[in-house]
């Protein structure tokens, strides 16, 4: 599936996120308990930037405009990784779009 950068998306209910050690770790929840059956999804420092601003407040657009303001990137490759994240987090169910 697709994204649109026009899409605003949030994290889902169904997830819990923690810093452990400078690391990003989602992990999905099942019954209010973190299920480690699922696999867990950790983050790396570009990964990190990108999830703080998925706050159901902003467009994939505006994620990547505000990423290339604050970093020296190509928007290409900001644009590549905000929609990489982005569609491997709602195909695992992880990040929802906000209405």
């Amino acid at each position: 599936m697709a994204l649109n950068l026009d899409s605003i998306y949030m994290p889902s209910e169904k997830i819990v996120a923690r810093e452990i050690e400078g690391e990003l770790i989602i992990v999905p929840l099942m019954s209010g308990v973190g299920d480690m059956e699922d696999e867990l999804f950790t983050l790396n420092d570009t990964g990190k930037e990108i999830w703080k601003r998925l706050d159901g407040n902003r467009s994939l657009k505006a994620i990547v405009d505000e990423l290339i303001a604050e970093f020296d990137a190509l928007r290409e490759e900001i644009e590549k990784d905000v929609l990489g994240l982005a569609s491997e987090l709602v195909k695992r169910g992880m990040l929802v779009e906000s209405h």
